[in-house]
């Protein structure tokens, strides 16, 4: 009697030891064998969660790098209207014809429309 009480608490005892853990005496624990399915379960929804936040991280990166990328092409499109709002003034173009030597005026008469 006395030695099996001495097994069971020999046996605590090397359950909590590193080598006991990584030996894999721990797998043959009663626990481990009753709940294999639930474990393997929780690490294969882990692997999941894992994979879909790395998917998730990914999918931000290119969000992110998409919306500076707008920015930047939002700011050149802005530029550039008004470089071409600057040069499409009537002053601008009469100074462009001048320069052109081009032998054409501004109309001296405001348009008018035709009426059917």
């Amino acid at each position: 009697m006395e030695t099996g009480k001495q097994q069971k608490k020999k046996k605590k005892e090397n359950r909590f030891s590193l080598l006991y853990v990584l030996g894999g005496g721990i797998l043959k624990e009663d626990f481990i064998v009753k709940h294999t399915r639930m474990i393997v379960l929780i690490v294969i929804l882990i692997f999941f969660f894992i994979g879909n936040r790395y998917t998730c991280m990914q999918k931000l990166r290119e969000i992110d790098h998409l919306q500076q990328k707008l920015r930047d092409v939002r700011f050149e499109a802005l530029s550039i209207s008004s470089e071409l709002t600057s040069h499409s003034r009537q002053s601008q173009i009469e100074l462009l014809i001048e320069e052109q030597g081009i032998e054409l005026e501004a109309a001296k008469n405001p348009p008018y429309e035709l009426y059917k």
